[in-house]
């Protein structure tokens, strides 16, 4: 499979598995200048922003360590971006990271980091 195909499988594997766990899909592949936000869920009330990463077994660097601070703060530049454009504020807020391993056949397990990291 290739690398972007494999991506949006696990895109689509977290955005199941999420939503297997109480929480609904708002949108997908937010684009904007200050960078791409995978999947926007609700949990509740709160505005959730999910970075997911898939890695296959034995990678040198783990999916949730591959999130550094660089990342973070574009996610959080996007985050911010969305929140103005579409005027939810106000709403509570928070990142997750979705590691998931892949294998031959697909994506395999899943490890939900709730409430990574902090947005301050």
């Amino acid at each position: 499979m290739e690398r972007r195909s494999k991506g949006k499988a696990a895109e689509q594997a977290a955005a199941d598995y999420l939503h297997q766990r109480g929480l609904t899909l708002l949108e997908s592949n937010f684009h904007c200048r200050q960078g791409e936000l995978d999947l926007i869920m609700e949990d509740g009330s709160t505005l959730v922003f999910v970075e997911v990463r898939s890695r296959q077994a034995g990678a040198l660097v783990s999916a949730a360590e591959s999130v550094n601070w660089r990342k973070q703060q574009r996610l959080i530049m996007a985050a911010r971006f969305y929140m103005h454009r579409y005027r939810c504020h106000e709403r509570l807020c928070r990142f997750d990271v979705v590691c998931v391993s892949t294998g031959a056949s697909g994506p395999g397990k899943f490890h939900w980091i709730k409430d990574a990291f902090d947005a301050s």
